[in-house]
């Protein structure tokens, strides 16, 4: 038995590019790279130095406020460069992958027989801890907090997001073991939301929650679906896993080797063939983008995530560790004379001045990232409520974050939030103000004071 959630505040943004539904091995990358800035909040301690050996799943560095968090390398190689930024922070380590691939044995667990301690110490050990990410905060869990529940959300809505139902076919095993122990780790429920009429991988699994959800984006983001399903107050931690590391985990709960094997889509609408890839995380993306018939010459924006949430790389730049999307599309550096002041039919907007793209639901855009307008201060308008389906005030939240009034911020509900939740308000915000940036800031605010 499932419970539908139906969203109907948000928008969903239809772009050119759709991957289609064929996997490719990738060109295999010399270089891989660990950046700890993905893994927010963490302060990085190094095991190994330049020019060390290191077998995949072995332990590049460890979180110097937990020092069981272990950060792993996705393969076997030698460590040819650690990248430090300001006061020697570290930005980056690269690794020179071997030619043949050796894996790190940690061991099988019997998940069904094997208590929760010893999950959490493998799970920690083996540096698939990182996968498990927590709400408060939106940072790697606090292994030493449990939760009140686990969320899972199965369903991308996200645009050009990799279909879930495709990427995890065949994974039943997998995931079935991830969540048996994952499941182990809570005394609430493991809530799993799939599609409403998908045909999900996720559905069968014993020991879950199962929730249906439609709607328009953003109903597939695992923000929406917490605080549909079971809100965050204070005091109280939930845990969220994306699907694809859910394999990862089960992978190495069934085999006892770490296997940071991805399959990746290639979107955008500067992609002549957008499909599926086979990869690892951290290689170099232009062993997809350049290798299948992207053009050097056009003036394009590489962006490891989706479109609303990603962030942009350089050509020569990385795979982020949570990412499954690479989407490519053209770099808005052009202006429109008087754009502002003629009717517009090729642009998305909520609004229904000037803009017609309500008239068309269902064409797909070939947009580019130009803001279309200059940073400017906050306008009331409405428009935030009409894409953000979460019970919270988004505009006022945004400005308790600005003046960093901690009680406002508590009171509006930013323990349940993330930056990718005001994804869709920063695309629709007349005053082009960053929200997701203001928000991470928030966050890292009320960590900081308030942990």
């Amino acid at each position: 038995m499932s419970n539908d959630i139906r969203i109907k505040k948000g928008l969903d943004i239809k772009l050119k590019g759709e991957a289609d539904k064929t996997v490719e091995q990738a060109v295999i990358s010399n270089y891989y790279t660990v950046r700890p800035e993905d893994f927010h909040g963490v302060i990085p301690k190094l095991i190994l130095k330049e020019r060390a050996t290191v077998q995949a799943g072995g332990a590049l560095f460890f979180d110097k406020s937990n020092e069981n968090v272990m950060f792993s390398s996705p393969v076997s190689g030698k460590i040819v460069e650690i990248v430090r930024g300001p006061k020697r922070r570290i930005d980056a380590i690269k690794i020179e992958a071997d030619k043949t691939q050796s894996h790190q044995d940690f061991g099988k667990v019997d998940v069904n027989s094997a208590n929760p301690e010893d999950i959490k110490a493998h799970l920690l050990a083996a540096g698939c801890w990182p996968f498990v990410k927590q709400r408060p905060y939106d940072v790697v869990a606090n292994p030493d907090k449990a939760p009140k529940a686990i969320f899972i959300s199965g369903y991308a809505s996200a645009p050009l997001a990799a279909d879930l139902d495709f990427t995890l076919k065949g994974k039943e095993a997998e995931l079935q073991a991830a969540i048996t122990a994952l499941g182990k780790l809570t005394e609430g429920k493991v809530h799993v939301s799939v599609g409403k009429n998908a045909n999900s991988p996720l559905s069968g699994l014993n020991g879950i929650t199962l929730h249906k959800v439609s709607g328009p984006h953003p109903s597939g983001n695992v923000g929406t679906q917490i605080n549909k399903i079971d809100p965050v107050n204070k005091g109280e931690v939930v845990w969220t896993v994306n699907p694809q590391d859910l394999v990862i985990i089960g992978e190495l709960l069934l085999t006892g080797k770490f296997n940071a094997e991805r399959i990746v889509a290639l979107v955008g609408s500067s992609v002549q063939k957008p499909r599926y890839f086979k990869t690892i995380i951290g290689s170099e993306v232009a062993t997809i983008v350049y290798d299948k018939g992207i053009d050097r010459s056009g003036h394009d924006r590489i962006i490891s995530g989706n479109v609303l949430s990603g962030k942009e790389i350089k050509p020569d730049g990385s795979l982020g560790y949570y990412d499954n999307v690479i989407s490519v599309i053209p770099e808005g550096d052009d202006y429109e004379f008087f754009g502002w002041n003629k009717p517009i039919f090729n642009k998305v907007s909520t609004s229904r001045a000037l803009t017609f793209s309500w008239l068309t639901p269902k064409k797909a855009y070939d947009l580019n990232t130009n803001t279309n307008g200059e940073h400017r201060a906050f306008v009331t308008t409405g428009t935030y409520e009409e894409v953000f389906p979460l019970d919270i005030y988004p505009l006022q939240i945004l400005k308790a974050c600005m003046y960093k009034d901690l009680d406002e911020m508590e009171a509006l509900g930013m323990y349940e939030v993330a930056p990718e939740d005001f994804a869709l308000t920063e695309f629709v915000c007349v005053s082009k103000q960053p929200h997701q940036k203001i928000i991470r800031e928030g966050l890292d605010l009320m960590l900081k004071e308030i942990g």
